[in-house]
């Protein structure tokens, strides 16, 4: 496949207001695609949308929305529509987790947290797909999580949407083989973001050394301009031998290794952490 050409995309990236999602539109203007940036806090968006175009004369559109709600990628459709915008090429970033024993972790949010990360990305893949597949050029990225990798005690629901995201994207990398449209799913670690300050948890001193979102980003760049993209990318070397090493053990100790690494979360409250982080 040719090398992707920034200049000729308009992308939509979720969970634009910080953290990977931000950086994805800093990355992406400065290589010249036009964005539509998506999160619920519009005034964010907004001085972002300010920055990236005095910076790179890149058009840049704010949708504000709650993707928690049905129907999120019809109503992106339709708004993009309504202003004249192709998209050429989609960034499923927003996502946010919740951390603690399963039996004490508030419904509602539960509910809300699928809704985010697995209903909203499978939605708006699906809203879109048609016209990234129609311009031949694009990306679709998927944004996954080394939590994804092996079963997640204290952080079950977390985990298992994001293998969710992996599994789905690399089917649909498969699928769009021939069409023109580079689809990945990008697998971040821990990275330094607002996601585990809103925890609540002193997670980026974990096991593994914390990523900036600005690696993360280059990490999904550099395979998206490999001439055979692979279906999924781990950023780091050292995330990449752990996602890696889960898979030599059997599923009990997989599940026993990461409730020792996850016990720290045993006590914790529900507090969430919002789009920012894998």
């Amino acid at each position: 496949m040719p090398p992707v050409d920034y200049r000729d995309q308009t992308t939509l990236i979720t969970g634009a207001s910080s953290g990977i999602g931000a950086e994805f539109a800093r990355q992406f203007a400065a290589r010249g695609s036009d964005l539509v940036l998506v999160a619920r806090r519009e005034e964010r968006l907004h001085r972002l949308a300010t920055e990236l175009t005095a910076a790179h004369r890149v058009r840049v559109e704010v949708l504000p929305a709650d993707l928690s709600l049905p129907g999120a990628g019809e109503r992106l459709a339709e708004q993009t529509n309504s202003r004249g915008i192709t998209v050429t090429s989609v960034v499923n970033n927003a996502a946010f987790g919740t951390a603690g024993p399963f039996h004490r972790e508030d419904p509602d949010r539960l509910r809300d947290e699928i809704a985010v990360n697995v209903t909203a990305v499978v939605d708006i893949s699906r809203a879109f797909i048609g016209q990234l597949h129609t311009a031949a050029n694009g990306v679709l990225i998927n944004v996954a999580s080394l939590a994804g990798y092996q079963p997640s005690p204290n952080l079950a629901v977390y985990a298992a949407t994001k293998a969710f995201v992996l599994h789905f994207t690399e089917a649909l990398w498969y699928e769009s083989q021939g069409t023109g449209l580079r689809v990945l799913a990008l697998t971040p670690g821990v990275v330094q973001t607002e996601f585990f300050e809103v925890l609540g948890t002193d997670e980026v001193n974990g096991p593994l050394p914390a990523q900036t979102a600005s690696e993360v980003v280059a990490t999904a760049l550099r395979a998206l301009g490999r001439r055979n993209g692979p279906p999924s990318v781990v950023s780091g070397r050292l995330n990449r031998l752990a996602a890696h090493g889960a898979r030599l053990l059997n599923r009990r100790q997989a599940v026993q290794m990461m409730g020792r690494i996850n016990a720290r979360y045993d006590t914790a409250t529900t507090d969430s952490a919002s789009n920012t982080a894998a």
